[in-house]
């Protein structure tokens, strides 16, 4: 089997990849005589061609002998191969209308789609990135702080190397006794929490931040049951609480009015409550003033992210009265909003080395037995048909593309 890296072809850009030099240098010893992986030529990755080639990975023109390409975003429809097999984020599961017009190209080449996002191993997601989604979320939560209010300065994510340079910075910054909250405890919120641990950070408990005062930075990390609650005697039960979110009331309140910082960092369900609604951010006693919203839903969860930042401009203000979106750090009173839909893109060489060590693991093994049940149920569409397990988006793709 000859399987391809790509070069991402998604504009804007993105510099991740699926494998490192020497991941690829490991399989194409250890799988010798089974598979060969060869690299697509890049001027755009954050690994150069020049260290694909020192490992002795062959770097070419021309993939189009390959019999997998593996990429990390969206594929360009003119760029899409007949009667390949494509591991990528298609973006396409929830009938994004922006990528229908690639679901029906796919269908169309008889392309046998396998989306990263739905490869999962007895229910848990074998791959991700949301690990590096929540340190750089973390470090640019810190640095929009800093930047709000003057105090410290710190370089760029997207300007350090490594993660071992991210850490060197976080851990010279000087924090007043503020206090700091964190909502979510999957891979996105414990990114968060590894960071402001390197910055030095106590953790406590929810209760101890609301009744405590402290002569330190202090952070805590909320579960869903920390802040939602049953309307009709406020308990709650974590089955129901998924399953019927319509039933729950948040009472983020009371830490949005002790807290200086918020990292949105959990799982929205549109039934499901908002931490705060609008009306609240007008009043006196609410005290959040920088909020990292690393969940970035549009106008999801956290009402003040009223659109996406960018990697570029990373921060936005936002006036607590009106809503209406002023530029960075203008004015004291209004919030600062850090909502960039592409965190690890700030990290790509750290990120794509733990995302290659995933795919390792369990998906490469996966890909290269005759039938591999984590393989197919992650196979969107195959012989120009969907798979039965996403034959949901019939309607979808049976819908004209919209730039069609």
């Amino acid at each position: 089997m000859k399987i391809g890296l790509i070069k991402e072809g998604k504009v804007p850009s993105d510099r991740r990849v699926a494998f490192s030099p020497q991941q690829l240098k490991t399989m194409n010893e250890a799988y010798a005589g089974r598979a060969v992986f060869v690299v697509e030529k890049s001027d755009i990755r954050a690994f150069k061609n020049e260290e694909y080639e020192e490992e002795g990975i062959e770097v070419v023109d021309d993939v189009s002998d390959c019999d997998v390409l593996m990429g990390i975003k969206e594929v360009p429809i003119a760029s899409l191969m007949e009667g390949k097999t494509y591991f990528f984020f298609s973006h396409t599961i929830k009938a994004q209308p922006y990528n229908r017009g690639l679901l029906q190209a796919v269908l169309e080449k008889d392309i046998r789609l396998v989306d990263y996002e739905v490869l999962r191993n007895a229910g848990e997601r074998v791959v991700a990135f949301g690990r590096w989604a929540g340190i750089v979320g973390g470090y640019n939560g810190l640095w929009t702080y800093g930047k709000k209010t003057g105090l410290f300065d710190m370089k760029r994510a997207k300007d350090c190397f490594d993660l071992m340079e991210l850490h060197e910075e976080v851990k010279q910054i000087q924090l007043p006794p503020i206090k700091m909250v964190i909502t979510g405890n999957g891979r996105v919120g414990n990114g968060v929490k590894e960071i402001l641990q390197v910055a030095g950070i106590r953790e406590v408990s929810p209760k101890e931040l609301l009744q405590n005062y402290y002569d330190e930075p202090v952070f805590v990390q909320l579960a869903m049951e920390d802040y939602n609650r049953r309307k009709t005697d406020g308990g709650y039960d974590k089955a129901e609480f998924y399953s019927q979110p319509e039933k729950y009331e948040s009472h983020f309140l009371k830490f949005a009015e002790v807290s200086d910082v918020l990292f949105a960092a959990a799982f929205w369900d549109p039934k499901a409550p908002k931490l705060f609604e609008r009306k609240d951010v007008v009043s006196e006693d609410f005290n959040l003033s920088v909020i990292a919203d690393i969940t970035c839903d549009i106008d999801g969860s956290v009402p003040t992210t009223v659109k996406p930042s960018t990697i570029d401009a990373p921060v936005y203000d936002v006036d607590r009265e009106s809503f209406e979106v002023l530029p960075a750090f203008g004015e004291q009173l209004s919030i600062s909003v850090m909502a960039i839909d592409n965190l690890p893109c700030e990290l790509p060489r750290d990120a794509s080395e733990d995302f290659g060590s995933q795919l390792m693991e369990t998906v490469i093994p996966a890909l290269l037995e005759d039938e591999s049940g984590i393989i197919e149920k992650a196979t969107i569409a195959e012989n120009g048909e969907l798979t039965h397990y996403f034959d949901y988006l019939e309607d979808f793709v049976r819908e004209r593309s919209d730039d069609s």
